[in-house]
Parts: structure tokens; sequence; C-alpha cells
């Protein structure tokens, strides 16, 4: 389940709206997605299957839990995401405990893969160091000082 929130207060805005009534940012500023985690099977409005993939490919993000970007969600797309300290790095974490190019989550029909990239720190998956690991929702994920939690949504 998803839910869009003004950019700038973080108010949930009305349904088919870019303008906040909290703040008055006009439609000029892009929404932010919060995706809102779901076990499959309790999702309000679709089976487990259709919650659990939304076009044929599952809808996944990542919650930082805790850790210097507490709050913020990474929507991920099919294919490759890559997690490091290096600028071009798809999810960018700017801290000294995090590799510059640290692990990748990988999305495709069959499912979300964590795979390390020989990181200094290690990558963790429900406090045990991986190489590579399976995902589901709700996993925590580890990197550096980031808690990642592993957010299914209707994207």
């Amino acid at each position: 389940m998803s839910r869009m929130t003004c950019p700038t207060c973080h108010n949930e805005l009305p349904e088919e709206s870019s303008d906040c009534p909290t703040c008055a940012v006009e439609g000029d500023v892009e929404p932010t997605v919060i995706f809102v985690p779901v076990t499959p099977g309790q999702h309000p409005a679709l089976s487990a299957e259709e919650a659990a993939h939304v076009d044929g490919v599952p809808g996944y993000a990542l919650v930082v839990e805790r850790g210097p970007r507490a709050g913020l969600t990474y929507i991920l797309n099919q294919g490759t995401t890559t997690v490091g300290r290096h600028p071009n790095s798809d999810i960018f974490l700017d801290d000294i405990t995090v590799s510059r190019h640290h692990c990748r989550f990988m999305l495709s029909e069959t499912g979300l893969i964590v795979e390390d990239s020989g990181s200094t720190n290690g990558t963790y998956v429900r406090d045990v160091g991986v190489e590579r690991a399976p995902l589901q929702a709700g996993d925590e994920v580890i990197v550096g000082k980031f808690h990642l939690i592993v957010a299914l949504g209707d994207a």
C-alpha cells in the first residue's frame, strides 16, 4: 500500500492532488510516495498474490528504520539497484561505515535478492552476515549504520 505525502511538511495529500492543504505547497513539487509494509494476505483490497506483484514484478521498497536518514524510503525498480558511498550509486548512503560499492539489490519476477559487493563492514540480513540472500517483506538489511526494512507495496 502506498500513500502520497507532501515533500515539504510530510503531511498526507488528498488523493489525485499534488497541492498541500497544510503548507500551501503547490503542484510544482513532486510529492513523495511512502510505502507502507504489507504482509501478503493482509492487503485490504488485493489477494495475497496480487499484493505481492504489480505488473508481474514484486513492488518492493527499502525503508530506513534506523540510521542517519531514518524515515527515508527507496523504491526498488526491476533489475539491479546499487548501494554505496560512491555518488553514482543508485542508493547513495553518505557515511564512512558504508563502502563505496557496498551491496546491490536484484529484483526480478522470482523475487528480491541482496548481494554484498565485497564491502569492508559486510551486509547483514536478520543480523546474519551474508554474501547473497533472498529477501521477504519485513526483513531487516543492515548496511553500515543504516537499518533498512524491506517493504512490499502496491506501487
